[in-house]
């Protein structure tokens, strides 16, 4: 009896997605800001006469309802992707800018 061996090429696993990098935590920080302080100015001008005989900690605590999730779900999220792609054009410019440079 003859054994038969085969040989199989197995493909290399394929190399990892590059992982975005997240920015930097001031940037992240700036980002934030940028969501929370008009939404948070917006709020008390729409706001700020129906809530005026409020007591404080109630007008914080609608305001913050409002504007926390809409920050978090909505805002943030959109400038995240904004700074995502002002960095994605900045590197390709930096790279093509490598590319023509004689060396």
């Amino acid at each position: 009896m003859t054994t038969q061996t085969t040989s199989r090429i197995t493909p290399e696993p394929a190399a990892p997605a590059a992982k975005p990098q997240l920015p930097s935590v001031h940037v992240r920080a700036v980002i934030t800001w940028l969501a929370i302080f008009p939404l948070v100015s917006i709020g008390m001008l729409l706001l700020g006469p129906i809530m005026e005989p409020w007591h404080p900690v109630l007008r914080a605590l609608l305001l913050t309802a409002l504007v926390v999730p809409a920050a978090v779900y909505f805002v943030v999220p959109r400038l995240m992707a904004g700074h995502g792609a002002l960095t994605r054009r900045a590197v390709e410019r930096q790279a093509r800018r490598a590319g023509r440079k004689p060396a």
